[in-house]
């Protein structure tokens, strides 16, 4: 689990940095524009984390950047900001405008920050506004067909602070009438491709993963061949990573930020020259347009954005409810 005092520590030590590199930013506006009717602000800060899913994370972000500067009319300064609990930290400070975060960070921000989710992502034109988590086992194993035989198994998690790789798995075998502490072996292996790697290294009986890295990040990288690792398990839908504006901007601007954002398209940004020789290939996902010239849109590489609202994380809680995780009140 988390260390509550290193956390902070890590987390308090980056926002002084962010804080810093934003100098007299948004959140040196004074009193008179901390509040939903405050002052237009000169510029807005814009922070996101890195990713194990992309190289190049204000590269990722440019096209809903450029496209935030074109709509809202001033300048967007982005940040990248080295973990979501450094993030929340400037967002309470009121020195990040709008972020991208973890769903199980919203959840935690919540209560801290004075903030609210206005869109998430979309990874397919016919996809969920989120992701799934697999558990997945060798290929050739059958020892393990659903989480009630995972009593007794070993387990490759990815991180305790993972929606996908810990969290919702966790409640999911507790449903399933298993605990993973006493009922099995656990290993937290640190990233999804590491979890893989150990489930196919013989580390563990079955890993549990984000499904992109299993569907296609892994696949396209030549680190997952066909019929390596087989899906015995599929989580509910977890609401993806939100696109959260501070409260405090005046209306009109947190109004703009969410019709920005939820107005772009991956296709539509490459033709608006948004990313110009930083384009992508549409993945197989987007179907009709697999293939097409398009911009990465974040981290995760979304097909588009549509509105969301505190209620879009309601799973979360339920999440939190059922394992009690230490992680769900470390941020409080």
């Amino acid at each position: 689990m988390f260390r509550k005092t290193s956390t902070s520590v890590i987390a308090i030590t980056a926002v002084a940095a962010l804080v810093s590199a934003c100098g007299s930013g948004p959140g040196a506006r004074g009193a008179g524009g901390s509040g939903g009717g405050g002052s237009r602000p000169g510029q807005l800060v814009f922070a996101a984390v890195p990713s194990e899913q992309t190289d190049n994370l204000q590269a990722a972000f440019a096209p809903i950047t450029a496209a935030l500067e074109k709509d809202v009319g001033v300048p967007v300064k982005f940040q990248a900001v080295a973990s979501n609990a450094a993030v929340v930290e400037a967002q309470v400070a009121k020195r990040v405008d709008v972020a991208v975060y973890g769903a199980f960070s919203y959840y935690l921000a919540r209560s801290r920050a004075k903030v609210e989710p206005v869109a998430v992502p979309l990874q397919a034109p016919e996809g969920d506004p989120g992701a799934y988590a697999y558990g997945v086992t060798r290929g050739n194993d059958t020892s393990v067909t659903s989480l009630k035989d995972v009593k007794g198994k070993d387990i490759c998690f990815t991180d305790p602070g993972s929606t996908t790789g810990y969290l919702q798995p966790l409640a999911s075998l507790k449903e399933a009438g298993v605990d993973a502490a006493k009922d099995a072996k656990s290993v937290f292996t640190k990233g999804h491709d590491t979890a893989v790697a150990s489930l196919l290294a013989g580390d563990c009986d079955i890993a549990f993963v984000g499904d992109v890295f299993i569907d296609q990040l892994l696949p396209a990288r030549g680190q997952l061949k066909p019929g390596q690792v087989r899906k015995v398990w599929t989580s509910p839908l977890i609401p993806g990573p939100p696109v959260v504006v501070g409260s405090w901007l005046p209306k009109d601007v947190k109004d703009k930020v969410t019709r920005s954002v939820t107005g772009l398209t991956a296709t539509g940004a490459a033709s608006a020259g948004l990313c110009k020789g930083k384009e992508i290939k549409g993945p197989a996902p987007w179907k009709r347009y697999a293939g097409a010239t398009a911009c990465p849109l974040g981290s995760s590489n979304a097909w588009t954005f549509i509105t969301a609202s505190d209620q879009t994380y309601a799973p979360i809680a339920r999440i939190c409810e059922i394992t009690k995780a230490e992680v769900c009140t470390s941020g409080d």
